[in-house]
């Protein structure tokens, strides 16, 4: 795991400029240091030593030192890969999956990232023919942010970088907001920096004589396979699980498993045979998941390490969690993940979690959606249409809710796991609402697509585009890379992606569960009280202390500071958190969206 930077077009002091890109995300690779320079180009790379540690040092050179690689990640089928390309005739000079990267291209070219099996942001100059090629991973596991401005190319693993190149203009793009307020993140290929964009997962990119292409080399397509017995996908599940836990404990360091209380993190705990477990909780019993962490550790045999989280370090620790987000994100769990990885890095290098089970195998509460109320859909859209908009002008009112959901085809109204706030909501706390752009044009491209899929399936199809980069990926990398920790995710594998896109929808979800046929798997490893547990997420009591007034009166100078009256009608935002406080309404999330996103402005664009 590293961090990686990169520019293009002639800049002086390139050294220095490089080196200074690539302290700025010193957090991502501590172990080392590496550079290279050349007419046109500049490369940087920060590592985290985690395979071949004494070989695998980059910038690293192919034979003839023709290509040039960076690279951030993990390749779990680089022993395949390797022994193949010997075969083909190549030499290798270290043991690292690095060099897999770079005998690969040479043998198959822009097709190398549809035959990695792992997490990847790489890079690669070819110094003869002047071009940069570069890809993520399928999953969008991996950050990869790129500038493409005059003709010059700029990436980095993250955004901060770019602030030590003396070409590139910080610019606040405020066209993101609105969409930030639907999400709880920013969505979409666009960024909050002017100019700056995120290479989606599947897609590769090419930059040669100052010209950009950028193109897809995967996309999740979801085909069920109708021929199996509930129990055979069991099986093929532990199976599958079995061999993607043992390729990503692939390593030369020790590595450990994050556990909460949900059946994720259970499973792969178990499975993984790993010596140490780690956990957060809170005093608050409601929201504090260690209790049942310890006692699943003890039942698997492994020493779980708990770390409590108060208020006061939680709230004090908000300005440095946004800053490494690079951009703002609401979901009140991130805080959390910092201080889970800041205490798992002081004993590991490297820990499991279990992101992308509820995306790959129908985990979302909102999954059993479609079988509620199911005859209500076959009511005539034109009706529906009719009691939505009416629905908007009482969103309080109970079951408004359900009719503004319903007022549309799944396709054109899913826009992701969280659709926080309404059009009408943000154009009652916005200074500069247009509408010009809205989260459902964000989904546009992808309906296509959805014909022909049930509605659970189209979901599950919209979360891997949207939520499952933007919101659970993001914060899983930048958490973990904040405290130098290597995060690996098991069931975001293509193996086990292959597996899950063939289940039938009824062995995923129905009215009454989730992640249906992955439970009965697990439960063939953990409790059966466990395996069938409710999901919720990564609770954390803002709610509660939101109504405490000294963090309230955090908020509320946050809320009618000079910085906040640039964007929000604060009279409306104080508003907010008075209904709040007062129990009138329960504002939490939308209060904690706002606020995060001020709090990471104050850091990015006020801050000297």
């Amino acid at each position: 795991m590293c961090g990686i930077v990169g520019f293009t077009g002639q800049t002086e002091n390139k050294q220095a400029v490089i080196k200074a890109m690539a302290d700025a995300i010193k957090h991502r690779g501590p172990d080392g240091e590496g550079y290279f320079c050349d007419d046109g180009v500049a490369l940087g790379h920060r590592r985290l030593s985690i395979i071949d540690l004494e070989g695998g040092a980059q910038p690293l050179y192919n034979e003839d030192e023709n290509l040039v690689l960076v690279f951030n990640g993990e390749i779990y089928n680089f022993h395949a890969l390797r022994d193949e390309l010997i075969a083909c005739g190549h030499t290798f000079k270290t043991h690292s999956d690095s060099e897999v990267l770079l005998h690969g291209y040479e043998e198959w070219g822009e097709a190398l990232p549809e035959k990695l099996r792992g997490m990847f942001a790489f890079a690669i100059w070819d110094r003869k023919a002047k071009e940069l090629f570069a890809a993520r991973d399928p999953f969008g596991i991996k950050p990869f942010y790129y500038d493409a401005r005059g003709g010059k190319l700029l990436f980095a693993s993250e955004i901060k970088a770019f602030l030590h190149h003396p070409d590139f203009q910080k610019t606040f793009n405020e066209k993101q907001l609105p969409l930030y307020l639907s999400c709880q993140y920013s969505p979409g290929e666009t960024t909050f920096f002017e100019g700056v964009y995120k290479l989606l997962g599947g897609h590769r990119l090419l930059w040669k004589d100052g010209e950009l292409k950028i193109e897809r080399y995967f996309e999740p397509k979801f085909v069920p396979d109708t021929e199996k017995t509930e129990e055979e996908w069991i099986d093929a599940i532990d199976a599958v699980m079995e061999d993607s836990v043992k390729a990503h404990k692939i390593a030369d360091v020790e590595v450990g498993s994050f556990l909460s209380s949900g059946v994720d993190s259970s499973f792969v705990a178990c499975i993984a045979d790993v010596d140490k477990t780690f956990t957060v909780g809170f005093e608050n019993r409601q929201y504090d998941e260690a209790e049942y962490a310890k006692e699943f550790s003890k039942h698997i045999g492994v020493k779980n390490h708990v770390y409590y989280i108060s208020p006061e370090e939680y709230w004090a620790a908000l300005p440095t969690i946004q800053y490494h987000m690079d951009e703002p994100l609401a979901d009140a769990a991130g805080a959390a993940l910092f201080f889970l990885n800041r205490d798992a890095a002081k004993r590991v290098k490297v820990c499991l979690s279990g992101e992308g089970a509820d995306e790959f195998f129908g985990g979302y509460n909102v999954y059993k959606e479609p079988f509620a109320v199911s005859w209500y859909d076959r009511v005539p859209l034109c009706i529906r249409g009719a009691l939505g908009k009416l629905a908007e002008r009482f969103p309080r009112v109970k079951g408004a809710n359900f009719l503004m959901r319903r007022a549309k085809p799944i396709e054109e109204r899913y826009i992701g796991n969280t659709n926080l706030m309404s059009e009408a909501y943000k154009k009652q706390l916005l200074l500069h609402y247009d509408g010009e752009k809205t989260p459902a044009d964000l989904t546009k491209p992808y309906r296509h697509k959805l014909k022909g899929m049930d509605a659970v399936t189209k979901m599950q199809y919209i979360d891997l585009h949207t939520w499952l980069m933007g919101d659970i990926l993001l914060k899983a990398d930048k958490m973990s890379m904040a405290s130098s920790l290597e995060l690996r995710v098991p069931f975001l594998d293509r193996e086990v992606f292959a597996l899950a896109s063939s289940i039938p929808t009824k062995y995923r979800a129905n009215a009454n569960g989730t992640k249906l046929a992955m439970r009965k798997a697990a439960r063939r490893h953990i409790p059966e009280a466990v395996a069938n547990k409710k999901k919720l997420g990564f609770p954390v009591p803002v709610r509660a202390w939101l109504r405490e007034e000294r963090y309230a009166s955090v908020v509320r100078e946050a809320f009618t500071s000079d910085y906040a009256a640039k964007f929000f009608k604060t009279e409306q935002l104080v508003g907010l958190l008075d209904e709040h406080i007062a129990q009138k309404k329960d504002n939490w999330r939308q209060i904690w969206c706002v606020f995060m996103f001020l709090v990471w402005y104050k850091e990015f664009f006020v801050k000297r």
